[in-house]
């Protein structure tokens, strides 16, 4: 496949370095002495924190994001001709046959864990130094950056490693499980939302690409409505209602569901009443990897790199004709539009936005064809992908086509194709949280539904329940890493879907890679593995 490459170059910080020359350890040094004794400059600590979630395998298209949409109902990566193999990992996750060696499972875990450490030294009370910027609200910051890399750890492996920067180096970290580690979460959520800024809905969309009260309001409700499935519980009421105050809080603050009309703007690196809080992430790698390799844009001459598809079933959980989605179709907007030979031109480059089906064109009109070297088809692409990988050459045509395609980051916006600008938090989230958290306490969202439907130009559903809500949360916030989890709180991750068989429990969390097993005796794997 086209090599996937991630242009934010990150600096992880090194905690010791120790010379390979000089060996000898002086009786003034202060890893002897003093321990550890702050991070010098907090702000550029917090900075680099930032970046790390900002790139790696924690934003690019395998990592987090493909542990969490690559292996539920909403993408399949097939292996096109010899693209796209990757010794199997994309299949892996999809197919759910990973292992503790799975590189994307490793490099998240190791990405995850590292802001974990970083944030603490920041928080640590002997780190009271920065370039500039508030230490307060800097600290805040760095609860936050932890709070939301723990909450991840949690939700993935259940066991969440913890580092008393105070100890000795050579002290093996705890390990947070259940309850604990949901305590410490909250704490930490907490005591950020008391020192980060209230950045409202209509301040300047930069201030949103940093913690806010309103950011961490949204992942305290994220924590709460998931509470119950990492204890192995029913939904509490409590917390239930903290889920909803979290979202009147957020309300409070401006925020509110976008106009019709408006639904894809939301992804531009524009303002808006809907982004809480956004990162300086590649957007290529939510665009490049779903479009053909003769779809280009000026910032891409080499095209897209033809591996992202959706499944059928989930396309046509929308509303709309399944056969066609181009402009005038009787689409629901969510669903997007694909220019067709009278549409297409220099603006939308002939690519559309959300689901891209049937015949593809060049922004002239030109219809759009595959590769030479597998006959020159033309490029229509299927609803399905019938097969999950090449065995035959005669499979390479049907294969370089097959599969709706799925966007939502169009290439030609302010910023260029690879701008720095990925939404992490919005608030059709919010609102479909507080939804849920209503149903489960025995309230009718049927109206809250319906409401957002009209808006995306949907049509009214008569009642509400588990399956619809799922539904509407799979329609509304596809390619934003929530479907993994949606699926496992919904209790539909193990069913069978397309090229997927029923699953096992224990597949609803990951191993842990074994080399932090072998050396952290307070981890234990996880069941199955």
């Amino acid at each position: 496949m086209k090599k996937i490459v991630n242009y934010l170059c990150l600096t992880l910080p090194i905690v010791l370095i120790f010379s390979c020359t000089n060996l000898e350890i002086e009786a003034t040094d202060s890893l002897i002495s003093d321990g550890f004794a702050g991070v010098a400059n907090i702000e550029g600590e917090v900075a680099n924190i930032s970046n790390i979630v900002a790139g790696g395998d924690l934003a690019n298209s395998g990592g987090l994001f493909g542990l969490n949409e690559v292996s539920s109902d909403e993408y399949l990566v097939a292996t096109r001709g010899t693209d796209w193999g990757d010794n199997g990992r994309w299949l892996s996750m999809h197919q759910h046959t990973w292992n503790a060696e799975l590189s994307d499972i490793i490099n998240a875990w190791q990405q995850l864990n590292s802001i974990t450490i970083n944030a603490t030294r920041v928080i640590n009370d002997k780190s009271v130094s920065t370039a500039s910027g508030e230490v307060s609200q800097l600290k805040a910051e760095a609860r936050f950056y932890r709070a939301w890399s723990m909450t991840w750890i949690l939700d993935m492996w259940r066991q969440v490693p913890l580092r008393d920067v105070d100890l000795p180096n050579s002290a093996i970290p705890e390990v947070l499980t259940g309850q604990a580690a949901i305590d410490y979460i909250v704490d930490d959520l907490n005591a950020a939302i008391a020192d980060l800024p209230a950045v409202t809905a209509g301040d300047a969309i930069g201030l949103k690409s940093s913690p806010s009260k309103a950011a961490a309001r949204h992942l305290l409700a994220r924590v709460y409505l998931n509470k119950h499935v990492y204890l192995g519980e029913e939904p509490a009421t409590t917390d239930m209602q903290a889920v909803i105050s979290a979202v009147d809080e957020i309300s409070a603050d401006g925020y509110s569901l976008a106009a019709s009309g408006d639904f894809f703007d939301i992804f531009r690196p524009s303002n808006d009443v809907e982004t809480i809080w956004w990162s300086p992430s590649d957007a290529g790698e939510k665009i490049w990897p779903t479009l053909h390799y003769n779809q280009n844009s000026p910032g891409n001459d080499g095209g897209g790199w033809n591996g992202f598809a959706t499944l059928s079933e989930f396309y046509q959980s929308f509303e709309g004709d399944p056969d066609t989605n181009y402009v005038g179709d009787g689409q629901e907007e969510r669903r997007g539009w694909v220019p067709d030979a009278t549409t297409a031109n220099a603006d939308n480059l002939g690519i559309g936005y959300g689901f891209l089906i049937g015949q593809q064109y060049e922004q002239d009109g030109t219809p759009l064809t595959s590769r030479a070297d597998v006959g020159s088809v033309p490029l229509v692409f299927t609803k399905e992908v019938e097969k999950a990988e090449y065995s035959a050459p005669a499979d390479n045509a049907v294969l370089e086509t097959a599969g709706t395609r799925m966007l939502k980051y169009h290439p030609n916006e302010e910023g260029g194709d690879r701008r720095r600008h990925v939404v992490k938090y919005r608030f059709a989230d919010a609102y479909l949280m507080k939804a849920e958290a209503m149903f489960r306490m025995g309230d009718d969202p049927t109206t809250m539904i319906n409401t957002l439907r009209n808006i995306r130009g949907a049509e009214d559903l008569s009642s509400v329940g588990e399956t619809e809500l799922l539904a509407e949360r799979g329609r509304e916030l596809y390619q934003e890493l929530a479907r993994r989890q949606d699926l496992i709180r919904f209790g539909q991750f193990l069913r069978a879907w397309n090229l997927k068989n029923e699953g096992d429990s224990h597949l609803q969390i990951f191993p842990i890679p074994t080399s932090d097993v072998l050396a952290n005796p307070n981890l234990v794997q996880n069941p199955g593995y």
